[in-house]
């Protein structure tokens, strides 16, 4: 893999709900969340591509693409994709992520008894070994390895200038909403699991 993600990246797992989608991460280099939908950070190193069902049965229930996250824009879905210009959701705002290249995993990480999900973080450390997707989520007992993460996010935007104590503040946000989101994910996967 080239170097996407680094160990250090904060990278959101995000379903990429049809091949065309998939495409257009491919060849127009961006991917798309509906506002109203979004996690609240969106500013990440790295998307993962979940693929459903809809990927037909050798690709689905899996990630096999991780990408580069090269900026992030506000615009309206009409102007995402113009050939849909009478859509219902034409008028509504997205996030338009601009993104690298798609990189192809060694090895695709599989959903095995997870299916549904929607959107949770993880880091490049934990994307490069795992196995499932069961893999990917941090939990508390990860803290450690996901406060690098933090670390080294603090690293890459020191020069916004924020006094101390806001950054400190908003480490300590990011690093339990992170944390709290992925726990009731994991809670998720546990009842799918056992069918619960």
């Amino acid at each position: 893999m080239t170097n996407v993600p680094s160990p250090n990246d904060l990278v959101l797992v995000c379903i990429i709900p049809q091949p065309r989608d998939l495409e257009i991460a491919r060849v127009l280099g961006w991917y798309r969340i509906p506002l109203k939908h979004a996690p609240k950070v969106i500013y990440t190193d790295c998307l993962a591509f979940y693929q459903p069902s809809s990927f037909g049965r050798e690709h689905r229930w899996k990630i096999e693409h991780v990408a580069q996250v090269r900026g992030v824009e506000l615009t309206k879905r009409k102007e995402l994709l113009r050939d849909e210009v009478p859509h219902p959701r034409a008028e509504d705002e997205y996030y338009k992520i601009n993104l690298g290249d798609l990189v192809k995993l060694p090895s695709p990480i599989r959903a095995e008894n997870w299916k549904r999900i929607t959107f949770f973080y993880t880091t490049g450390e934990l994307l490069s070994r795992a196995h499932t997707l069961v893999d990917l989520v941090i939990g508390y007992e990860e803290k450690a390895l996901f406060n690098n993460t933090i670390m080294e996010y603090r690293r890459k935007y020191a020069h916004m200038q924020l006094p101390q104590e806001d950054i400190q503040l908003l480490q300590n946000e990011i690093m339990e909403y992170v944390l709290s989101l992925n726990a009731l994910v994991k809670d998720q996967t546990c009842s799918d699991e056992h069918g619960l």
